[in-house]
């Protein structure tokens, strides 16, 4: 299982989260000096992706990945506190990447995805997640936020 965990997380997110945008300021015309303050909301992206990515692993028995999704519900760590924090990692780590290049191109694709994630999340893993884990996705759907973190963290009752 550790191997199916590397490889997802090297095909999503490395891919995602690295060589599309490194590719994107290489090439970018239009980026302009960047500040390097970006290099530090991208390191705090990295590190909640990488603590959602252990999660699944950990507690939900699965990948980050479509096809091997996690067999249990994640609700421990950053799960506690908002339902999608591994996405909130990834738009932490591009705005990074757009904050230092200043690339207009990065924030674009940053734009571009996070609509396509929240369609995703809306359209897929919610029904999915529903169907798959029941009443408790219920309560967990009902006591966490999708996006915005709260400050107060969720405990299931009922595990």
């Amino acid at each position: 299982m550790f191997l199916r965990a590397l490889l997802a997380f090297l095909m999503v997110p490395v891919v995602v989260t690295g060589i599309v945008p490194f590719m994107l300021s290489l090439y970018d015309p239009y980026k302009g000096q960047g500040n390097l303050s970006g290099l530090i909301i991208l390191a705090i992206g990295l590190m909640i992706l990488l603590w959602c990515v252990r999660d699944f692993y950990i507690s939900g028995k699965g990948t980050l990945a479509p096809w091997d999704p996690p067999k249990h519900l994640v609700t421990v760590g950053l799960y506690r506190y908002v339902r999608n924090p591994m996405y909130v990692g990834v738009f932490f780590i591009l705005l990074g990447w757009a904050i230092s290049t200043a690339s207009p191109l990065i924030s674009g694709f940053t734009i571009f995805l996070f609509t396509a994630f929240y369609f995703r999340v809306k359209t897929h893993e919610e029904p999915w997640a529903e169907e798959m884990f029941g009443t408790e996705w219920e309560k967990y759907k009902n006591n966490v936020p999708r996006w915005l973190p709260q400050t107060k963290a969720y405990y299931p009752t009922n595990k």
